[in-house]
């Protein structure tokens, strides 16, 4: 898992250990603490976007409180261009969990983002749990 701050989140301010916060996200589920989750949050921006900001802060505060990994990602770059073709991402703001877009050029709630990261993590628990069997 990886770490890019940016303005929204600095990495003093978000800066996060999988395996030593994970504790009250996996409830019931202690045989998965100080597990690493390998559910990534992206946000796909441009500096002159203006709804990114707001994209950009509902993400940081999402992947903060599940203990998740976050990644913008300016498709003003070319490493930007690239990652935003291989997900099909033609305008901003758009967010995605993993390889799945949720939302592509608008804004998604936060609660919608929550319901989404929490499918994602309760999936690789299931998983886990068969491999563990």
């Amino acid at each position: 898992m990886f770490f890019v701050p940016n303005e929204h989140c600095s990495a003093s301010e978000y800066a996060f250990s999988c395996e030593k916060n994970l504790k009250v996200l996996l409830i019931g589920r202690v045989g998965f603490v100080g597990r690493n989750l390998p559910v990534e949050l992206r946000v796909f921006t441009l500096p002159s976007c203006s709804s990114c900001p707001l994209a950009k802060e509902i993400a940081c505060e999402v992947a903060e409180e599940f203990k998740i990994a976050y990644r913008e990602i300016n498709l003003a770059t070319a490493q930007g261009i690239s990652e935003g073709r291989a997900s099909d991402i033609l305008s901003v703001p758009s967010i995605a969990v993993d390889d799945e877009v949720i939302v592509r050029g608008g804004l998604v709630s936060k609660q919608r983002l929550e319901e989404e990261v929490r499918k994602r993590i309760e999936k690789w628990i299931e998983r886990a749990s068969k491999e563990k069997a």
